[in-house]
């Protein structure tokens, strides 16, 4: 599935772009400046916002969706290296032209404000907190790529489970995540068995509990101890 169109955008208003916390990082005289050029769009879960060597026309700043920036490999495989929700924005172009050089798949359905590329790009520039909130969001991105390398040269399948599964905490509205064995498995690049063997011995010791499509959190601060280093808050 294609990124949403404008045909299915809504009209916006302050409070509702505040949902994002980079928006909400804003003055009220910076998120006026962009008012106008936001679209709300549904985003629908297994939508590519882009794929690799797409031009990134437009950005998103995810409300209640959380989106999942895959590196592919040579046989096409996905592997998971950083994931963006309300915490931050999708698809930042600083030069005209620019490209894709991972995917971007929404992994939890929600909303989000699409901005054109150039629009944003030409607000990053006039400076002000704007452009202070997206190098500080590069920077977080950079790190959650740091602890992904880390946590596949160094952590055990557990620790990368507890991982993953505390970086959509974070940016989700419960501790409820709509999410699969097979899913985990493919995007941490490992075997469905290894999820599912740590995935019972979490459930069994009474920090996650697992029904088919679903998993929800019943113990956060456990399961970030069972993380470890693999895992920095958002």
């Amino acid at each position: 599935m294609k990124a949403p169109t404008g045909s299915t955008s809504a009209p916006i208003s302050l409070l509702g772009a505040q949902q994002n916390a980079l928006l909400r990082a804003l003055s009220r005289e910076e998120l006026l400046s962009l008012f106008c050029h936001l679209e709300l769009v549904p985003l629908p879960a297994g939508t590519h916002l882009f794929d690799v060597g797409e031009r990134l026309d437009n950005a998103y700043f995810p409300t209640n969706a959380i989106v999942s920036l895959q590196y592919l490999d040579e046989d096409g495989a996905a592997s998971e290296v950083a994931v963006v929700g309300r915490d931050g924005v999708v698809g930042v172009a600083m030069y005209e032209g620019a490209c894709a050089n991972c995917r971007a798949v929404v992994q939890t359905a929600g909303y989000g404000y699409r901005i054109g590329s150039t629009i944003l790009r030409s607000a990053f520039h006039d400076g002000g907190t704007l452009a202070q909130q997206l190098m500080r969001h590069a920077s977080a991105l950079f790190a959650q790529l740091a602890q992904t390398v880390a946590g596949v040269r160094h952590g055990s399948i557990e620790q990368r489970l507890c991982r993953w599964l505390l970086a959509r905490l974070d940016r989700s509205i419960s501790n409820e995540l709509k999410v699969t064995q097979e899913m985990i498995a493919r995007l941490l690049g490992v075997r469905r068995e290894s999820i599912t063997g740590c995935a019972g011995k979490l459930q069994d010791d009474g920090l996650i509990e697992y029904r088919r499509g679903t998993l929800v959190v019943l113990d956060r601060t456990a399961v970030e101890r069972r993380a470890g280093s693999c895992y920095v808050g958002a």
